[in-house]
């Protein structure tokens, strides 16, 4: 199985190229992790149905909210199901408008039970976030759904699929094996020193990382390649409850 970290980008013009991709080989995992640089969102989707055609498994762990949480649709009048969602989403045509609209019905920002649970910084209608969840639900997500790849737990996800796209969380990781998850970003000696930190801890839970891609992730100091180097360690095996299959879940 291939399994790939995704730091993912709301950004204008596609992404502006800022996205960053780690690929696992886990039959092999021995062999270091190795990175596919900088993407936007159009080579991400086409990466990913790539992996569709190529017969292997793969598992794309994502940094970006997949659904919006039932307070949302309610007070949205939005039914309670993933591809409603999506599709009333897309419609809006851009992350502000639909935005915008949202605000005139409800000014709330309410997290979702994943969330909660999976201690994510914020919630998916965040100013800071908000890109993210409508590029990624009404560009990436909505057409995978509607060609039959499996996201996770929301769509297609009856009898097995070789492809799987799923939500993941760095901060969230680095919380559930009680790392530093603070302090990594930015420019200076401090913040460089908490990056080398977590990468030497990422090879000690068996992370294959080669001297380059360290010395690459310690001089990044936005932290987007740490963050996509976070999300290929062991993703978190767990039960979803009943408003994953709506809201979705961090793995």
């Amino acid at each position: 199985m291939l399994l790939h970290g995704v730091d993912f980008s709301g950004a204008d013009s596609g992404g502006s190229a800022k996205i960053r991709i780690v690929d696992r080989n886990l039959r092999t995992p021995k062999d270091a992790i190795v990175s596919r640089g900088r993407a936007d969102r159009g080579t991400l989707l086409r990466l990913i149905r790539e992996s569709v055609r190529d017969e292997r498994d793969h598992v794309w762990r994502i940094d970006a909210p997949f659904a919006l949480a039932i307070e949302t649709l309610d007070a949205a009048s939005v039914p309670h199901e993933w591809l409603s969602m999506a599709q009333w989403m897309h419609q809006f045509g851009s992350p502000r408008g639909w935005r915008n609209e949202l605000r005139t019905i409800s000014r709330k920002e309410p997290k979702r039970v994943c969330d909660r649970s999976e201690h994510t910084p914020m919630a998916p209608m965040n100013l800071r976030v908000f890109k993210q969840t409508w590029t990624l639900i009404s560009e990436v997500l909505l057409p995978l759904a509607e060609e039959g790849v499996r996201i996770e737990p929301v769509a297609n996800v009856e009898g097995h699929a070789k492809v799987v796209v799923c939500e993941g969380c760095p901060a969230s990781v680095l919380r559930r094996f009680d790392w530093p998850d603070r302090g990594y970003k930015g420019g200076g000696e401090p913040p460089k020193l908490v990056r080398a930190e977590i990468v030497s801890k990422l090879k000690a839970i068996g992370v294959a990382i080669s001297d380059a891609l360290t010395k690459d992730a310690v001089e990044d100091v936005e932290g987007d390649l740490l963050d996509a180097m976070l999300l290929v360690a062991p993703p978190a095996m767990t039960v979803v409850p009943r408003e994953a299959l709506v809201e979705a879940w961090v793995y």
